[in-house]
């Protein structure tokens, strides 16, 4: 038997909020109330971070999946706050730290995929890094040169926000990576996102940086 203890955030794709059980508190998606023209994409999303959470199932810092039934999934709980509430301004060892927990990520075959947001990267109560929100997460053989690509991608996110918040500590090599930019950002920026921009803000009424917090 499990309660609700409190609504965490409601969007087109399911509503989430915080559960409590006989075991503890842990997170729930549902897709219950998502509109009937969307349950088809919000179901493929769940499913999606569903099966990127089993493949971490056992590595820090990410949340771990309790259940997925095909209306909600359940995940860990962990307390802490977003990146844009709780800034790790000038804190060189939450950045080391999360560079550890990207590498752990890509050695068990995933991609997060969309680390840009700064809701996606948590400050736990102890001041150390996690992510969270894998519903674009991207499965595959580490070494392959797709994978490759998208953990490259996934360190420039992070180092972007290494450079909001302790841009002295940024090295000549992360400056490098920083200004290299590859054919998958810019096939992005010039297909993708106009299209990304159309569904969020005139459909979907979503602001496209929320929870990104401020940009240099």
């Amino acid at each position: 038997m499990s309660i609700e203890v409190s609504a965490l955030k409601s969007d087109s794709f399911g509503r989430i909020a915080l559960m409590r059980d006989e075991a503890g508190l842990f997170v729930r998606r549902d897709l219950a109330h998502v509109p009937l023209w969307l349950r088809l994409p919000a179901w493929w999303l769940a499913r999606r971070e569903a099966a990127a959470l089993r493949a971490v199932v056992g590595l820090d810092a990410v949340p771990q999946l309790r259940a997925w039934t095909g209306r909600c999934l359940d995940r860990s709980f962990m307390a802490g706050a977003a990146m844009y509430q709780r800034p790790p301004r000038g804190d060189l060892a939450y950045f080391r730290r999360a560079r550890r927990l990207l590498q752990g990520l890509h050695r068990h075959g995933i991609a997060h995929n969309d680390l840009a947001k700064e809701a996606n990267w948590l400050v736990l109560e102890d001041g150390t890094p996690a992510i969270i929100d894998f519903q674009l997460a991207v499965r595959g053989r580490p070494r392959s040169r797709w994978m490759r690509l998208l953990a490259r991608e996934d360190l420039r996110h992070l180092l972007k926000h290494k450079r909001t918040y302790c841009p002295d500590a940024i090295t000549p090599v992360e400056r490098r990576l920083l200004k290299r930019r590859s054919w998958l950002r810019e096939a992005w920026f010039a297909t993708g996102k106009p299209v990304y921009r159309f569904v969020t803000r005139r459909i979907l009424h979503w602001e496209d940086n929320e929870g990104q917090g401020p940009k240099p």
